[in-house]
């Protein structure tokens, strides 16, 4: 981990991904950033993405309208709001006006859970080739950053990725089949996903959608 103090611009960031690091900063309000690149890495491998049948019935109900790349701003500023059991979080000022600037590029991308009109849960991350750097999710009604996962790994796989990067493993995505690999040995999977083309599917047709969940392997109730 480094805490050296140094200018990060959109390019570095997109250079430090594909060199396996990621940034954090010390708290919402802090004004430092470093980078980490942690021994063990969290995965998702995407050809062994658990869907408990629950979740699969709560998706196919479409019991959420889910959009991709229409709120990105507004997803990122969910993730780094307060949220029971989550007092504070990594997500400064400078991260969020760093990814936005992403986003406009074209780099990071996002899947938004709505209700009605409002906005109640979502993720972000980053694409490089065939790799997806997931960075945070939020959820403001039951079910719907779980619901954003689903529709994030659909699009992914549709879309030719290898790679689905967690930075860590947390309770929650074990549940779907998040593991940790060696740093080396997950090195060796970025620069092979990096160099592989893949294609960001921003729409992806409710047909489309249903094949993709009907090939989930199922997990649990």
């Amino acid at each position: 981990m480094s805490r050296r103090s140094f200018h990060i611009t959109p390019d570095l960031m997109l250079r430090a991904y594909q060199a396996g690091l990621f940034p954090m900063a010390e708290s919402r309000r802090g004004e430092k950033m470093y980078w980490l690149d942690p021994e063990r890495r969290g995965i998702l491998p995407l050809d062994r993405f658990h869907l408990p049948r629950r979740l699969r019935r709560i998706v196919l109900q479409e019991r959420f309208r889910v959009t991709a790349d229409t709120a990105f701003s507004a997803v990122i500023a969910g993730c780094a709001e307060p949220a029971p059991g989550r007092e504070d979080t990594w997500i400064n000022d400078d991260i969020e006006t760093l990814f936005v600037a992403l986003h406009r590029q074209g780099h990071a991308h996002s899947v938004e859970c709505w209700q009605d009109e409002e906005l109640v849960g979502g993720l972000y991350g980053v694409k490089l080739g065939g790799a997806f750097f997931g960075e945070s999710m939020f959820s403001r009604a039951t079910d719907a950053s779980k619901v954003a996962l689903v529709h994030l790994v659909a699009r992914l796989r549709e879309g030719g990725f290898h790679l689905l990067d967690t930075q860590f493993v947390t309770d929650h995505l074990a549940r779907f089949g998040a593991v940790e690999v060696a740093r080396d040995y997950y090195r060796n999977l970025l620069a092979h996903a990096v160099a592989t083309p893949a294609l960001w599917l921003a729409e992806l047709s409710p047909a489309r959608l249903r094949g993709a969940i009907a090939r989930f392997a199922s997990a649990g109730i």
